[in-house]
C-alpha cells in the first residue's frame, strides 16, 4: 500500500537506482516498489547520458562503485548503498546505518553481520572494532541476518545452535580476520572455516591450490585482446547502448590503423554516441599515454579518460565500467614509474589471467619482466611462498613480495617501501591470486604527478603558434567545428592547444622557416635550457622542480634538437633516430618532405642528390653470413649497403626477420643455424656481388644456394630441412628447456640463441639451487606448465664440453634430473647444431658425454 506524503519509514528519502549486470531491471523495479510504497521518491535519471542529477537524491542504490556518478555522490556526501540497505531497514523498522551497506571497496567487511561465540575478552573487542572500522556489523545473539561466528572450535553454544537448524551461517577462526586486516582485502574464509579449518591440518610445504581469475580477461593488459571489434561478429551488429548520448575522441597516440579506427568509430556511432576531434566537446577520451596536453584537459575536466583496452572493455560488454577502476584500463607513462627502470621482476605462483595482469602490468610500470629467475633478479612478485622460486630466492636474497606491491606502487606512483609488512605477508592456505586486480588508480596521485593544477598555463606558455595552427587543421578535418572552441578564447588567432597523436608536417609556407617551428610540446623545456618564462602561478615552485628534475633526464633531447635545428628546413618533428634503416622515403614525396619522414645516412642523400627516385619498404631483408668482399672495408660496406638500400635491399643482422640468407655454403655459423628456424631463402653470396654490379636488384630465385659437398658432408639436405622449418614454425623446441655449462665452447649466449629461435629456452646450469623446478615441469617455466598442453619430456639435455670444470657438474645433474623422474642425457654441442640444421630432433649414442671424453690435463 502507498504511503501518503510525508508519511512511511523512507519519507526522508530521495532515491534513484543504478541498474547493473548485478542489479536487473526487474530487481530494480522490485526495489522502487518497496521504497515509494514506504513513503521514499524515486528520481530516474533526467539527463541525456543517463547520469544522476544529485541535487535532487539523498541515496543511491547500487551494489557497487562502479558507476560513473559514484565518486562526486561521495564528494557531495550523499549516500551510496547496496539494496542490501534497503530489505534491512525494512526488517529492523528504521533506518539502518548507509556505513554499514557501503559498496566501497576500501569496506572490505561491508554486508557481514558477525557474532562472537566464547572469545578473550581482548581478541572479540578486537575483532567488533576492525569489523565495524571496515563496513561490518556485530550482533550479540545470533540472528538470521548473522552470516560469520567466529570461534576457535565447535563447542559453544551458537556454533552447536547452527549446525541444529542447518542455518547458511559461517563458522570461522578469528585468524580469517586477522589476515584480512593485514592485507587490507577480504580473501576466502574457505581454509579458516570450522570444524576442519585447513590452515590447522596442512602442512606448510602442501602445495596451494591455484586461483583462477577469469574475471580479469580484457583488463590484463593494455593493448586490446580479442574479442575486438573487428573480429567479433556480434559487436558490429549488437547496438551498444553504454556509448548512447556519449561523445567520444580517439587520440592519435593509439597506433591503430584507419580501418580499426573507422570501425570503432562505427560501432560509437551506432551506439547512440558521437565521434569528436574536440577535447573540448568530448565526454570519453581514448588515449595510450598520460602525457598530450588532450589527456590534462580531458583529466583537469573530469572527462573519463581511459586507453584502448577500456574502450574494448566498454564494447564487449556494454557496461559502464571507471577507466580507473582496473590499472591497466587507465593510460600509461611512456617512461614508466621512476626508479621501476633499474627493477628485474619475476613472477612464481600466479597463474592465468593474473599472471599475463602482473606482467604486462610489470612492463608498464617500466621494470624488466623476466620469466625465469637468477640471481640478479631484484623482485619476485609471488601469491605464496610454496614453490622453488621462493626457495632460491630465499637463498639469493631477493626481495621477495605479494603482488599489492607492484599494483600499489603503481597506482600511487610511488614504489612502495618493502618495510610495510603489507606486501611480504603471505596467509597460510591461501593464494593470493584470488585478491589480484581489486586495486585502482588513486586519483590524487595521478592528479599530483600528471595534470596538477597550473599545469596547463605551463604548457600553453611554452606551445608555439605553429604546432597550435597544424594541429588545428588535423582536427579541423575530423571535425569542422573544431576552430570553434579553444582554451584561450582571448587569443586572437582562436587557435586551440595542441593535441596529442601523430606529428604533423609543417604546412608547406612555413617549411623553410625556423621562426614557425618549435620543440615538442611533449618535451616541456625550452630551447634555451631557461625556466623564466613559467607563467606566475599557485603551482609555479612546483612546475619548476619537476621541469628541472626532467632537464637531466632529457639533456641528449636537448642536444639533438640544437643540433636538428640548424639543419636546412628547421626541426624535424618526430625526431631523427641514430639507426633506422627501415625508414624510406614515400616515391612522390618531395625531397623536403622526405626529411621529415627519419634519419637518412649520408651516403643516401648524396644518391638522393643524383636521383630523385627513392624506393618504398625493403623487398629483401638480407643476413649475410660468411661474405668476404666487406673484410676490413668498412667505406665500401657502407656504400654497398647503401646502394642495396636504393634497390630494395636491406643488409639486416637480425636473425628473426631476415627473408633471405647469403651464404657461400652451408656453414654452422651462429646467424645461419639461428635463421634457419624461421624458414627463409637460402642463396648464394653471389646475388650481393652481381646485383652490386648490374646496378639492379635482381631474381634471388636464380641464386638458390646448392652446397652438395656440404649437405654430404652434415647428412643433411637443406631442401628438406627448410621445408621441416616451415612446418615447425620456429618451434621444434617448444615446450622444452636444454640446460648448457657456462664455459662451453663458443659460450652460453651461442646455445641460447640457437635454442631460443627453435621455440625451447635455455637455461645456465651451474648446479644451484632454482634448477629442480624446470626440470621438474620437463623444461617449462611454471607459467608454461600451467597453461601449455604438452607431454613432458621423458629426457633432460645438458650441453656440455669436455674440460674436467664441466664434467664436475655431470652427477649433480644426474641427480637431479633421477629426483624428477627424468632420463639425464648430457651431450656434445654437436647434438644442438645438428639438431637445428636439420630441423628435426635426432639421436645417437655418438651425441652422448661420458667421463671418458673427459679431457686430460697434466
Amino acid at each position: 500500500m502507498v504511503n501518503e506524503e510525508g508519511s512511511g519509514l523512507f519519507s526522508q528519502v530521495q532515491f534513484h537506482v543504478v541498474q547493473s549486470q548485478h542489479l536487473t531491471t526487474d530487481e530494480a523495479q522490485n526495489l522502487s516498489t518497496l521504497l515509494t510504497n514506504n513513503g521514499a521518491q524515486e528520481h530516474p535519471s533526467s539527463t541525456s547520458q543517463g547520469r544522476v542529477v544529485l541535487k535532487e537524491v539523498t541515496h543511491i542504490i547500487s551494489p557497487h562503485s562502479d558507476f560513473p556518478d559514484y565518486d562526486n555522490a561521495t564528494d557531495a556526501l550523499k549516500a551510496v548503498v547496496k539494496p542490501e540497505w534497503v530489505y534491512a531497514s525494512i526488517n529492523k523498522g528504521r533506518l539502518a546505518n548507509p556505513r554499514s551497506y557501503s559498496p566501497d571497496p576500501r569496506m572490505i567487511f561491508s554486508g557481514l553481520v558477525i557474532s562472537c561465540a566464547d572469545l578473550p575478552t581482548g581478541d572479540k573487542d578486537a575483532i567488533i572494532g576492525g569489523v565495524i572500522a571496515m563496513g561490518g556489523l556485530y550482533s550479540s545473539s545470533v540472528t538470521r541476518l548473522v552470516t560469520h561466528i567466529v570461534a576457535l572450535n565447535m563447542d559453544p553454544e551458537k556454533c552447536q545452535g547452527v549446525i541444529q537448524k542447518d542455518a547458511k551461517c559461517k563458522i570461522v577462526l578469528p585468524h580469517w580476520f586477522d589476515d584480512c586486516l593485514k592485507l587490507g582485502k577480504r580473501i576466502d574464509e574457505g581454509p579458516y572455516s570450522l570444524p576442519n579449518p585447513e590452515i590447522l591440518r596442512k602442512l606448510p610445504e602442501d602445495r596451494v591450490p591455484d586461483a583462477n581469475r577469469e574475471d580479469l580477461q580484457g583488463a590484463s593488459s593494455t593493448q586490446p585482446r580479442l574479442p575486438s571489434p573487428t573480429n567479433s561478429h556480434d559487436s558490429t551488429i549488437r547496438r551498444h547502448d553504454v556509448f548512447k548520448g556519449k561523445k567520444v575522441m580517439l587520440s592519435y597516440d593509439l597506433g591503430i590503423g584507419s580501418r580499426l579506427r573507422g570501425t570503432i568509430e562505427d560501432i560509437i556511432v551506432g551506439g547512440g554516441g558521437i565521434v569528436t576531434g574536440s577535447i573540448h566537446k568530448a565526454d570519453i577520451f581514448i588515449c595510450h599515454y598520460r602525457e598530450s596536453t588532450d589527456f590534462r584537459v580531458a583529466s583537469i575536466a573530469g572527462i573519463d579518460v581511459g586507453n584502448l583496452a577500456w574502450l574494448y572493455h566498454l564494447i564487449t560488454h556494454n557496461i559502464w565500467t571507471s577507466p580507473m577502476k582496473r590499472l591497466l584500463h587507465y593510460p600509461i607513462s611512456r617512461n614508466g614509474l621512476p626508479g621501476f627502470q633499474e627493477l628485474r621482476i619475476s613472477l612464481s605462483n600466479y597463474n592465468g589471467e593474473a599472471r599475463v595482469y602482473l606482467e604486462n602490468l610489470a612492463k608498464a610500470a617500466g621494470a624488466e619482466f623476466t620469466k625465469t629467475m637468477k640471481e640478479d633478479n631484484t623482485h619476485l612478485i609471488t601469491a605464496h611462498q610454496v614453490s622453488e622460486k621462493c626457495d632460491a630466492a630465499k637463498e639469493w636474497n631477493i626481495n621477495m613480495v605479494n603482488h599489492l606491491w607492484l599494483e600499489e606502487s603503481y597506482a600511487k606512483w610511488q614504489i612502495q617501501t618493502l618495510t610495510n609488512p603489507r606486501y611480504t605477508y603471505f596467509p597460510p592456505r591461501t593464494n593470493l591470486g584470488e585478491i589480484v586486480g581489486q586495486t585502482s588508480i588513486d586519483k590524487k596521485a595521478a592528479e599530483r604527478y600528471f595534470f596538477p593544477k597550473g599545469c596547463l598555463e605551463e604548457s600553453t606558455s611554452k606551445q608555439g603558434k605553429g604546432l597550435n595552427a597544424q594541429y588545428a587543421e588535423i582536427h579541423a578535418e575530423q571535425d569542422p567545428g573544431f576552430a570553434d572552441n579553444n582554451i584561450h578564447p582571448q587569443s586572437s588567432d582562436h587557435r586551440p592547444m595542441h593535441s596529442d597523436g601523430m606529428t604533423p608536417k609543417a604546412p608547406k609556407q612555413n617549411r623553410g622557416s625556423n621562426n614557425s617551428l618549435k620543440t615538442p610540446t611533449t618535451w616541456k623545456i625550452p630551447v634555451d635550457g631557461k625556466e623564466n618564462d613559467t607563467p606566475s602561478t599557485a603551482s609555479s615552485r612546483g612546475a619548476k622542480n619537476r621541469a628541472a628534475a626532467k632537464l637531466h633526464d632529457q639533456a641528449a633531447d636537448i642536444a639533438l634538437y640544437e643540433k636538428e635545428r640548424k639543419r636546412v628546413g628547421g626541426v624535424i618533428f618526430g625526431g631523427r633516430t641514430k639507426s633506422n634503416e627501415d625508414i624510406v622515403p614515400n616515391e612522390n614525396r618531395k625531397r623536403s618532405a622526405s626529411k621529415e619522414e627519419g634519419f637518412t645516412t649520408d651516403e643516401e642523400t648524396r644518391d638522393a642528390k643524383k636521383s630523385k627516385k627513392t624506393k618504398g619498404q625493403p623487398h629483401i631483408r638480407l643476413l649475410t653470413t660468411g661474405y668476404k668482399g666487406w673484410v676490413d672495408q668498412a667505406k665500401k660496406e657502407s656504400e654497398d649497403r647503401g646502394r642495396l638500400r636504393e634497390m630494395g635491399i636491406q643488409i639486416t643482422q637480425d636473425t628473426t626477420n631476415c627473408t633471405h640468407v647469403a651464404s657461400p655454403a652451408i656453414v654452422r655459423t651462429k646467424k645461419f643455424v639461428c635463421a634457419l628456424a624461421r624458414a627463409p631463402a637460402v642463396i648464394s653470396t653471389d646475388f650481393i656481388d652481381d646485383c652490386l654490379a648490374e646496378n639492379e636488384r635482381l631474381d634471388p630465385q636464380e641464386y638458390k644456394l646448392h652446397d652438395t659437398a656440404g649437405e654430404k658432408r652434415l647428412g643433411f639436405k637443406l631442401d628438406d630441412a627448410l621445408q621441416k622449418a616451415k612446418s615447425n614454425k620456429g618451434h621444434l623446441l617448444r615446450g622444452m628447456s636444454i640446460f648448457c655449462t657456462e664455459n662451453i665452447q663458443s659460450g652460453f649466449d651461442t646455445y641460447k640463441s640457437i635454442v631460443e629461435a627453435n621455440g625451447g629456452k635455455c637455461v645456465l646450469y651451474r648446479a644451484r639451487a632454482g634448477s629442480t623446478a624446470t626440470a621438474r615441469t620437463g623444461g617449462l617455466d611454471d607459467d608454461d606448465a600451467d597453461q601449455m598442453d604438452v607431454d613432458t619430456p621423458d629426457y633432460i639435455y645438458l650441453i656440455s664440453g669436455t674440460t674436467p670444470e664441466e664434467a664436475k657438474l655431470w652427477p649433480k645433474f644426474r641427480q637431479m634430473a633421477q629426483g624428477t623422474g627424468k632420463l639425464p642425457r648430457i651431450v656434445r654441442t654437436d647434438w644442438m647444431l645438428d639438431l637445428a640444421l636439420r630441423q628435426e630432433i635426432q639421436w645417437h649414442d655418438g651425441y652422448s658425454l661420458s667421463e671418458d671424453d673427459v679431457e686430460m690435463t697434466h
